[in-house]
């Protein structure tokens, strides 16, 4: 039966040809290193549905934020195993993109014809930046509140367009209400969807120019 099922969809989607296109493709002779983009994407998968899983709980309200993060910790069934990984694999996943973009530069993975996918690449770190950003301020205590203040004022610093981007990342003059709300938004919807279309574009740009080579001792 699953053989007729699979028969039956691979005639109209053409599933064996985008296997071959995309997965069983001959790749260059690497190490762990080259494994730091597929890592990337899995921390990111990650924190994807363990932030799924908070959201459920938690209330984007200065009244009820710090509130809804303590009952996730203490009444929530594995709440604290859930946020815990979410917390720390928001660390792991900047450190390993990072990791992984230096692993780019180091070996001139950037050149020709992988230009697009530097850029791309360099989009992706900057999203993920941000999606750490925007989310320290959720929990809503004194070390979140008081490190976005120093945040957003030293981007308030910026000649011309600083007063601006100040304004913009609180919604007013101070941190309130709008400024979480706006977090909040940008943490769960905006991001991971800038995310979500930079991966594909990062993904097809590497299944179409394949993984770079380590540079030997002639290169």
């Amino acid at each position: 039966m699953w053989k007729k099922l699979f028969a039956w969809l691979d005639e109209r989607l053409g599933l064996n040809d985008l296997y071959k296109a995309t997965l069983d493709r001959p790749e260059p002779k690497g190490n762990w290193w080259n494994t730091l983009g597929s890592a990337s994407l899995f921390l990111f998968l990650l924190q994807g549905a363990t932030g799924i899983f908070l959201s459920v709980y938690y209330t984007p309200s200065p009244d009820h934020a710090y509130d809804s993060i303590q009952y996730i910790m203490n009444d929530v069934a594995f709440g604290w195993l859930i946020r815990g990984i979410h917390h720390w694999g928001a660390s792991l996943m900047v450190l390993v993109v990072f990791i992984h973009m230096l692993r780019v530069f180091v070996t001139a993975s950037y050149k020709y014809p992988r230009e697009l996918t530097w850029l791309i690449g360099v989009g992706l770190l900057l999203c993920t930046l941000g999606m750490g950003f925007t989310g320290y301020l959720l929990p809503w205590n004194q070390k979140a509140y008081w490190a976005t203040t120093v945040a957003t004022s030293i981007a308030g610093s910026v000649p011309l367009i600083g007063p601006f981007i100040m304004r913009a990342l609180r919604g007013g003059t101070d941190l309130s209400a709008l400024t979480l709300s706006r977090f909040f938004a940008a943490h769960i919807w905006m991001l991971p969807a800038a995310l979500t279309g930079l991966i594909g574009a990062h993904l097809f740009l590497i299944i179409k120019h394949g993984e770079s080579e380590f540079p030997g001792k002639d290169d």
